[in-house]
């Protein structure tokens, strides 16, 4: 391929075609972090699920309908979770890393305008300022081409771009244009490559989700056997194998087996933690934080470290007009000049205009389009040549003909340092004037200076012509006004970073900007600066250095993509639970490897797919209402596990007995599916629900086994005292199932009573009604015959309401022993808790 053909006329159809036909057009892909098939494999295949579905098979087999009511809560679990995930998955879906906006393209001889999929390999594009460059490539031809890399590297000042340089996608041009040959497309490209990288699914952090994983683990460990002795006994209990084959009787012997089988799987621990994930991401999304994933909001509970990129998070990354100071010819503020905030001769003075004019140009960049709201009054005189700005020449500048009287002469505005060398008047104080700068820069000040030279002012060495072809300076500049410009930090990020400083959560700021500017940010948003502001560029990758200084100091500047990462790696591996916010393509990999990562709604879409939360509008003051939502579901899933984990460890034990013993296990699968509907799950779903401010506190799951091992006991003694009575007094099966209903769920009630504490009235009404559905059900008539209740004598009725009473004092006393013991454990300076993550 001629390389000045394709300069000229860029690809043939032909060859467009042949580019097509071999794979090679810039097709992005649409991905999020997990597939549908990877979202089925999470919540169909689980241990609890293939525990429920072969007991459920079982009775299906048996054709003992009525029985199936355990297997509610497991389809209802595996439904709320993929709708959940499903959901978020098709918002992500959503989210193209590129916006699919149209570009112009060089074909035959003649500009197109297709659409960016349809690029192919070597298309020669062309830029203007604005536009988002679609796919890696080189540059053929550049008119001031500058563009903006701050997405992918965290630098916020604009890179110069001439022939034969490097363009990256996901970047954008803000002065200039040009046209480039496109050398990669598709998932070849950077910018796709650094968000497929950043998007490979890992697993989040969760401690609820480690601790349902722990106990699976360790049910998965004991219940092959405990099934073998639960289903021996049971066949035992009807008189042997052989005897309950021939009878037909292994029927009624596999279904109490499944009963006590069932009862043991915490199905519903789950179900509710989902629900109270769901519940929460849904009231999140009506302040628009978008979870993409549902234990998210608990992370944010634990975080006590938050890493902030200062570019788009505590800034909204637009600029500003801060100030306009007057100089005097030799570079000093002005006191005799007017104030330019003054507003009673607005727009008379030559210089304001000459500022109107520089905000006003269509190719003006986002600094000195940001002079536009301040000076308004345009010139009325002709230009004669302008000069556009460019990053290379750090100027732009704007010449007025003799007849333009005041305005005559040649104006530029830039950078301070275009006073440096020979364009400057010897008069002027440069280096008095430049270290005002410096140090307005230290204080995160953007500064720029407008400058005047005479007409006849001649140009420097190496131009060739007038100022508006030859883009040098004239000599004589003298200063007229020093100009100051600043981010605008978002409103919010101030209350916001107090709330977190009271909740004793450690702040990071980790920026790409100078390390000046980043501290200056910082400080105005109100953040407590720990230690200097630490230029990255000189950091050793030392990982105990390294987190020595993350230890000792708050903002760092400099940092590139990759160093973010290191940073937040480090932090996880001094034992922070790590948050990680940020908008740009560079913030993706460090985003990915914190625990909880959180992307603006206005960022790049490759930081919305790897992040674990977007904060749809980008207001950082969501971030308090998330961390309350956190606790919540902490604080009351502990609760609810406490209850569930009580009817595993009860299950278990029963179980055991009972097929040890040879005894005849005292519930049917629906009568064990209706106490644990009365005792667990009706008043789980709403205490998983009501407000709970606790702050998080780690051993989760330590708790709940403290909790749940004595009030499992106290219930076990009860039930099988019940039993062992029912047998002594020859009662029938049916008598003893119900007196043992009775018993389990009177004693199971007072557990819920405990786990409400403290009291209030809603609480107490909850477990009122729940007594109140006791005796509905012990005595309505429909309910007697789904149950196959069977009144029970009155000696067996007295035993399993004085074992009720008695096995209500010991779940009172070992609950007082706990709770002594764990406030002891906890108190300070004593680390035998230690911070078990469950």
């Amino acid at each position: 391929m001629d390389p000045k053909t394709l300069e000229a006329a860029g690809l043939s159809s032909v060859q467009v075609l042949e580019r097509n036909r071999l794979g090679l057009a810039n097709v992005q892909p649409r991905t999020t972090s997990r597939s549908i098939t990877d979202i089925l494999r999470t919540h169909l295949m689980t241990l609890f699920n293939l525990i429920i579905g072969l007991c459920a098979l079982a009775i299906i087999l048996l054709g003992r309908w009525l029985d199936l009511l355990f297997a509610v809560a497991a389809v209802a679990n595996v439904f709320i979770g993929l709708f959940q995930e499903y959901s978020a998955k098709r918002k992500l879906d959503a989210i193209a890393l590129l916006h699919q906006d149209e570009v112009r393209v060089l074909r035959d001889g003649m500009l197109l305008q297709i659409h960016r999929e349809q690029i192919v390999l070597d298309d020669v594009v062309e830029l203007r300022r604005g536009d988002e460059i679609p796919a890696d490539g080189e540059v053929l031809r550049s008119e001031g081409l500058d563009v903006d890399e701050s997405m992918l590297t965290g630098e916020s000042d604009a890179v110069a771009k001439r022939r034969d340089d490097r363009l990256l996608s996901g970047t954008a041009v803000v002065a200039g244009s040009g046209r480039f040959r496109v050398t990669a497309v598709g998932e070849r490209a950077h910018a796709v490559r650094l968000a497929t990288e950043a998007k490979r699914y890992q697993k989040i952090n969760s401690e609820l989700r480690r601790a349902m994983e722990k106990i699976a683990f360790w049910l998965s460990l004991v219940l092959i056997p405990i099934v073998a002795v639960v289903l021996n006994g049971q066949m035992q209990a009807f008189g042997g194998w052989s005897a309950a084959w021939e009878s037909g009787q292994w029927r009624d012997a596999l279904v109490t087996a499944v009963s006590s089988v069932t009862a043991m799987v915490p199905q519903g621990l789950a179900l509710m933690t989902t629900i109270a994930f769901a519940v929460a991401a849904v009231k999140l999304s009506r302040e628009n934080v978008l979870l993409q994933e549902q234990p998210a909001v608990e992370i944010l509970a634990r975080v006590d470290v938050v890493c902030l990129d200062k570019t788009g998070t505590l800034t909204d990354g637009t600029i500003a007009f801060h100030q306009a100071t007057a100089l005097s010819p030799r570079g000093l503020p002005d006191p005799a000049r007017r104030d330019p905030d003054s507003t009673a001769l607005e727009g008379t003075r030559e210089w304001e205009q000459v500022l109107a004019f520089f905000g006003a140009d269509e190719g003006a960049n986002a600094t000195a389009a940001a002079l536009r709201a301040p000076y308004s009054a345009l010139p009325r005189h002709r230009v004669a040549s302008q000069v556009q700005f460019s990053s290379a020449r750090r100027f732009s500048a704007v010449s007025f003909a003799a007849d333009a009287g005041g305005l005559a002469g040649h104006w530029v505005l830039g950078a301070p340092e275009i006073l440096r060398g020979e364009a400057t008047d010897p008069q002027v104080h440069t280096e008095a004037l430049l270290r005002r700068t410096d140090e307005l820069s230290s204080r995160g000040l953007r500064t720029m200076l407008l400058a005047h030279a005479p007409l006849d002012a001649p140009i420097l060495p190496g131009g060739t012509g007038p100022l508006g072809r030859g883009q040098r300076l004239p000599r004589g500049l003298v200063p007229v006004a020093l100009l100051t410009f600043k981010e605008n930090v978002r409103p919010e990020a101030h209350a916001t970073l107090e709330y977190f400083r009271e909740q004793n959560i450690a702040l990071k700021v980790i920026s790409g900007d100078s390390p000046k500017t980043a501290a200056a940010v910082a400080r105005e948003v109100g953040m407590v600066i720990e230690g200097d502001a630490v230029d990255a560029s000189t950091l050793t990758e030392d990982p105990a250095a390294l987190r020595e200084v993350l230890e000792h100091h708050s903002v760092f500047g400099r940092v590139s993509p990759e160093q973010k990462r290191t940073m937040v790696e480090a932090l996880k591996a001094a034992g922070h639970v790590v948050a990680m916010t940020g908008d740009g393509v560079n913030d993706a990999l460090a985003m990915k490897k914190a625990d909880l990562g959180i992307a603006m709604g206005d960022g790049a879409p490759a930081t919305k797919a790897v992040s674990r939360m977007v904060l749809l509008d980008g207001r950082f003051d969501r971030l308090p209402s998330v961390l309350e939502q956190g606790r919540k579901v902490i604080a009351n899933t502990e609760r609810v596990a406490h209850l569930f984990l009580s009817k595993t460890a009860y299950a278990i034990l029963l179980g055991l007995i009972y097929g040890l013993l040879f005894w005849e296990f005292p519930f049917l699968p629906r009568q064990f599916s209706t106490v644990d509907f009365l005792m667990i799950g009706f008043p789980a779903f709403f205490l998983a629900l009501m407000p709970n401010p606790r702050r998080y506190r780690p051993g989760f799951l330590r708790r709940s086994l403290y909790f749940s091992l004595p009030t499992a006991i106290a219930i076990v003694l009860a039930v099988v005292t019940v039993s062992a009575f029912g047998r002594y007094l020859h009662e029938p099966a049916g008598a003893i199932q119900t007196a043992a209903t009775l018993c389990l769920t009177a004693v199971g009630l007072w557990v819920l009573n405990v786990a409400l504490r403290p009291l209030t009235w809603p609480r107490v009404a909850l477990i009122g009604s729940m007594y109140l559905l006791l005796a509905a059900v012990l005595l309505v008539p429909i309910s007697q015959q789904y149950h196959l209740f069977a009144m029970p004598s009155a000696e067996l009725l007295t035993v399993a309401l004085i074992s009720s009473v008695l096995g209500c004092g010991l779940v009172e006393v070992g609950s007082r022993a706990v709770t002594a013991l764990t406030q002891r454990r906890a108190e300070p300076g004593n680390t035998a808790l230690g911070s078990d993550a469950g």
